[in-house]
């Protein structure tokens, strides 16, 4: 397989709000059964944000990175900031966290971009980060996911009150000499289900002034059985076209790590995967669904733990709202 852009990850870091939420606690909060969540979503506790802000998650988060990488802020040569959701409207999200660090980064003037691409954000943003790099005036790029979802949520929606939970991820990406990074990218929008997850207040097809404040209308909606139609018909479609030119299968990864986004979703992937578990990551139990920070709190979990090794050959899976599928295959290396 070869190399089409080389970059390494040295650095890696992450942080998880201090509060941590127990499915029962939730079932007892909505009149669900005991095991209920569990059972049918397959979380049994996630962190959820009390105090914290995303902009101070996602500070953490980049500050255990840098620490990781054993450099500093300032030598930071771009911050991407990807992510679905954020304190506010205007300024960017990455532009705050570079605030976020004060002084330190007065004197420096580095850019800062924001990406969206709902829970695949993280994944195009290596993608975007990887292309910097092949230009010179780049050398470090810290990439920051930073998810609240719990704000989001309908009490009333028992398919996704107790799915999701918050929490933050950063990486530091560099330039390298050595033989590895991106072998392969790939993303398809399956736009006939746009609206099958989707947040209906706030912008200005439902502006504030217009329209009175509801749950219903500011909660995240999905709609699962259209979500997973959907998934069993075009995800094995993509799967197949993003690995045939490259002569290997999914059960050939050293590590797979998809987008948490349900214990259906996981187990689909799985079935596709012959029924090997082993290379998949699976965080859903103890974090929830964190939208856009899912994939790489479990990549920056995997790489603490050595799951993910020097050499190996490392699968970025997700879906997200839209409908848009991406994958990026990469080989790993901290040097």
């Amino acid at each position: 397989m070869n190399i089409q852009r080389p970059f390494s990850i040295v650095g890696v870091g992450k942080y998880l709000p201090k509060t941590i939420v127990s499915s029962e606690e939730i079932e007892k909060e909505v009149g669900l059964p005991e095991g209920y969540i569990y059972k049918n979503v397959g979380v049994k506790s996630r962190h959820i944000a009390t105090e914290e802000t995303l902009t101070y998650m996602a500070k953490e988060a980049l500050t255990s990175a840098l620490e990781d990488a054993q450099i500093s802020i300032i030598e930071i040569d771009c911050l991407i900031g990807a992510s679905a959701s954020f304190d506010y409207i205007i300024p960017s999200r990455s532009s705050l966290i570079k605030n976020a660090f004060g002084d330190e980064v007065n004197e420096v003037d580095f850019p800062c971009i924001d990406i969206s691409t709902v829970c695949t954000s993280f994944i195009t943003a290596i993608d975007y980060a990887s292309l910097l790099l092949s230009n010179n005036k780049y050398k470090n790029i810290a990439i920051v996911s930073s998810e609240i979802s719990s704000k989001n949520l309908n009490p009333n929606d028992k398919e996704t009150y107790g799915l999701f939970g918050d929490g933050a991820a950063a990486i530091i990406i560099s330039k390298t000499t050595h033989n590895v990074g991106l072998i392969e990218y790939q993303s398809k929008t399956f736009s006939s289900g746009a609206k099958h997850t989707i947040i209906e207040g706030g912008g200005h097809i439902n502006h504030p002034s217009d329209v009175a404040y509801s749950t219903e209308l500011y909660a995240f909606k999905m709609y699962g059985k259209k979500l997973l139609k959907e998934a069993k018909y075009t995800l094995p479609k993509f799967l197949l076209r993003f690995f045939e030119p490259l002569n290997i299968d999914l059960k050939n990864i050293n590590l797979i790590v998809p987008h948490q986004a349900s214990k259906l979703g996981l187990r689909m992937l799985t079935v596709i995967n012959k029924g090997n578990s082993q290379n998949i990551v699976d965080q859903l139990e103890n974090h929830g669904n964190c939208i856009a920070a899912s994939i790489p709190i479990a990549l920056v979990s995997s790489i603490e733990d050595k799951k993910l090794k020097e050499g190996d050959t490392c699968f970025l899976i997700g879906t997200a709202a839209g409908i848009t599928i991406s994958g990026l295959l990469f080989k790993y290396s901290k040097k």
